[in-house]
């Protein structure tokens, strides 16, 4: 799929070599994406990934004495649902971020990639571009600082140039009288692209709105806002007969598609729905409903630290750690991880259901996070610490949640066994004594083609007793 792997160390070495190489490069972060779009051809003619994941504090939330908010380009999706600073002052980005993916795709995917990917489905372009977000571009050249508004032109189409890093995302911070929350329409509760999305942002004195931001998403080629709902509510006051009124008005702002997911007529439908509900839920101030006050990362206790290593593939080899053994390979630096791990690892326990990133089958901790190999590129094992299936047993002695998966008849095909026991255990680590809400949490993005994961949910539990 590349030719070229470099682990860069400084954002000086990759503003280089895109500068050497434009269109022949690429930035590769969480790879949830580009991945897939190398595989399937989407983006052509692309030699060398460099691969940003070693180079120090760019995975930082801060605010600054302005009060405006910078998260770095290596800030994922599940570090803004973790992040209290974000949780309390941006809650919509927050709740934009849990609904993406699965655990194992928000530990890896970051709110970067989701930006610069610039599908209009994207669920946190809504919540940033409703907070007012700017991006940092950064080149040979110099840097610039681009409105996010300003920043899409269509379709997967932005104004970043081919040499560009993007290395800030910045946005003023909730004011005390701002309320806001985030609505996604998909066709399954989780691991669904987006059929509608909205973010409503509320500027609040005593029932009146001082000023409305609402943002669409997936309705047009751009994430857009409802201009005419905005205006209207300016200097109203916030009441169910004025909501209906906005959400009707917010329609006009949406020509949505036809496709296999929705028409484009019920599209138009559902943006009158999920803008109502966003504004409705700020009326009853109940916009942190069904947000868990501690949600399941699959993170577990402890993470590996990342190690500054300078590395360039063809040309080294990956040496790496599995299930607590040092492995050295020479070949297989241009397959995903799943694929170095079964065919140049031999260790098969690791399933390829989809290879999208969608079963679940695949997931693997990559120091100490959760993520679905088949979407991580084999390079990026150099010296990283893995854990497959094959690690979680003690010897002869089998984990708690293997053991109370073999008690409950929690298998039946199999395939998909060894992504929900590596799901379940690392809740277990994380959180020992889960809810029945945490345990389905953590398997959102494992699915079952044989049960209706009754034994699942029924194994995890024993296994934590």
């Amino acid at each position: 799929m590349w030719h070229n792997y470099i682990n860069a160390t400084s954002i000086d070495e990759v503003v280089k070599i895109l500068g050497e190489k434009k269109e022949g490069a690429r930035v590769v972060a969480g790879g949830t994406d580009l991945i897939l779009e190398l595989e399937r051809g989407v983006r052509k003619g692309i030699d060398t990934l460099v691969d940003i994941t070693r180079i120090p504090h760019l995975d930082q939330i801060s605010i600054d004495e302005d009060d405006v908010i910078h998260l770095g380009p290596l800030v994922t999706h599940n570090d803004c649902v973790a992040s209290k600073l974000i949780r309390k002052k941006a809650h919509p980005l927050a709740r934009a971020a849990w609904e993406v993916g699965a655990p194992q795709i928000r530990n890896r995917g970051t709110v970067a990639g989701n930006l610069i990917t610039a599908s209009p489905a994207n669920d946190t372009i809504s919540p940033l571009m409703a907070l007012g977000a700017s991006v940092t571009l950064i080149s040979i050249h110099g840097d610039r600082t681009v409105p996010l508004k300003d920043f899409y032109t269509g379709v997967r189409k932005t104004v970043m140039q081919s040499d560009e890093m993007l290395v800030d995302i910045s946005f003023p911070a909730m004011k005390k009288s701002q309320r806001g929350t985030f609505i996604k329409l998909g066709l399954r509760r989780a691991q669904a692209i987006s059929l509608v999305n909205a973010t409503v942002v509320l500027d609040l004195k005593a029932d009146t709105v001082q000023s409305a931001s609402i943002t669409l998403g997936a309705v047009t080629p751009t994430i857009v806002h409802a201009r005419e709902a905005e205006k209207f509510l300016a200097k109203k006051k916030l009441n169910r007969k004025n909501i209906a009124l906005a959400a009707e008005l917010a329609i006009q702002a949406a020509h949505p598609i036809d496709d296999v997911r929705g028409s484009a007529s019920y599209r138009r439908e559902m943006v009158r729905v999920v803008v109502s509900r966003g504004l409705t839920a700020v009326l009853d101030e109940k916009e942190h409903a069904r947000m868990p006050k501690n949600p399941v990362l699959l993170w577990g206790e402890e993470m590996g630290p990342t190690k500054l290593l300078t590395s360039e593939f063809p040309g080294t080899p990956i040496q790496t750690t599995i299930n607590g053994r040092s492995y050295t390979f020479k070949d297989g630096y241009n397959k995903t991880l799943l694929r170095l791990i079964r065919e140049e690892g031999m260790l098969t326990g690791t399933k390829e259901g989809c290879a999208e990133g969608e079963c679940g089958a695949c997931t693997v901790f990559l120091d100490g996070k959760a993520v679905m190999a088949c979407l991580v590129p084999a390079p990026r094992a150099h010296g990283a610490e893995i854990t497959t299936v094959e690690g979680l047993a003690d010897g002869d002695k089998l984990h708690p949640i293997q053991e109370a998966f073999v008690a409950n008849s929690a298998v039946q095909c199999g395939y998909c066994t060894p992504g929900f026991l590596m799901s379940g255990a690392k809740l277990l680590e994380e959180k020992p004594n889960p809810t029945r809400s945490e345990i389905e949490q953590a398997i959102t993005g494992n699915l079952c083609r044989c049960t209706g994961y009754y034994k699942i949910v029924k194994a995890i539990e024993d296994a934590s007793q």
